[in-house]
């Protein structure tokens, strides 16, 4: 019998599928074609891409030179600019201002044929670190509201370039996803004294149905109210509001869970496009303390189409029990690690 769930951040409604019931060999995973070609991203080619503002590099080597490991890039064609002015101007019942915010590539490895799930657990840490300086410099800029860390793999999630990268973007507004879960937050805490996601974790430990994965510090889990298959959210089990916050020891945990999460997805699923984004709190902004940062791994393996474009509810024909086993019970076969470091070092041009 297909089922309701209700997601008990933002009270959104979800499908859950049961009879179609779609287990890994269901899906047909759409294959990412080889463009070839000259990568702005590679070693050796930098001067393809605006000048860096971090880099985690080889003593004594230059700016935008070959010798880094990780690094940050203003992209090239960005969303938004951060020269763009404030103020909201009036044009009848509309509102319009400038494009301001700040648009930032990470460029997660140099090896060009290297997936995230690919890296060594040292290479995904510094990634880790990228995210975290390049969040701490960003919010000095109090015209910016919000900071949004996301990855797309596979073209069919938006990837226009191979190279392994993530990206940065930073709006001069909280976007209405994020306001929508600060106040599931906040009213939860104000009438049970206790953060929401904190009392999801403790339920999935219980239970341990939904569970992928967990260690000291995360635990990486299939939502209750998945919208997609094989949806995945990993999440510190300490109450954490800022993402920027993160200490070294949670770094650690992170790259471990997050490249073993990745891996079975690989291996159960093939390998599908996915959308990652990292939810964290507001910035320059008061009262965020009871949010509860979380990271979601969203594959791409159903399309939305009109009933999901028409009402904003989903529906998902692999339920989140059945998705938690599969991963589960994948035996992770590492590939050779990839890390092309030292000491991180970090360089960062203001």
């Amino acid at each position: 019998m297909p089922e309701w769930r209700k997601d008990p951040l933002v009270k959104r409604w979800v499908v859950i599928a049961t009879e179609r019931g779609k287990r890994p060999c269901d899906f047909k995973v759409p294959q990412n074609e080889k463009k070839g070609g000259r990568c702005p991203l590679c070693p050796g080619h930098e001067g393809d891409t605006p000048p860096e503002v971090l880099a985690f590099r080889e003593r004594g080597t230059s700016p935008d030179m070959p010798g880094w490991w990780v690094r940050v890039v203003p992209n090239k064609f960005p969303a938004v600019r951060i020269e763009a002015q404030t103020g909201v101007r009036r044009h009848g019942v509309y509102d319009v201002m400038d494009g301001l915010g700040a648009h930032e590539v990470v460029v997660e490895a140099p090896d060009h044929e290297a997936y995230l799930d690919a890296l060594d657990e040292r290479q995904l840490e510094e990634v880790i670190w990228a995210w975290q300086q390049r969040s701490l410099d960003l919010r000095r800029d109090t015209r910016l509201k919000y900071i949004q860390i996301f990855k797309n793999f596979g073209q069919t999630a938006g990837a226009s370039l191979e190279h392994t990268h993530s990206q940065i973007l930073a709006t001069p507004m909280v976007p209405v996803d994020i306001q929508e879960e600060m106040q599931g937050f906040k009213h939860y805490a104000w009438s049970t004294g206790r953060c929401v996601l904190c009392d999801v974790l403790a339920q999935e430990v219980s239970e341990r149905q939904r569970v992928v994965l967990e260690t000291d510090k995360f635990i990486s889990f299939a939502p209750f109210a998945s919208r997609f298959p094989f949806e995945t959210w990993i999440v510190p089990r300490e109450h954490q509001h800022d993402f920027a916050s993160i200490r070294e020891e949670q770094v650690r945990d992170l790259a471990r869970v997050l490249r073993s999460t990745l891996l079975r997805l690989r291996q159960s699923v093939g390998g599908p496009p996915f959308n990652m984004v990292l939810h964290t709190a507001p910035v320059n902004e008061p009262d965020t303390i009871h949010y509860h940062w979380h990271l979601e791994i969203l594959p791409r393996l159903t399309i939305m189409a009109g009933f999901e474009l028409g009402t904003g509810f989903y529906i998902n024909p692999t339920p989140p029990e059945m998705a938690a086993e599969v991963l589960r019970e994948q035996e992770v076969f590492c590939p050779p690690p990839v890390y092309a470091g030292g000491e991180r070092e970090a360089v960062q041009y203001v």
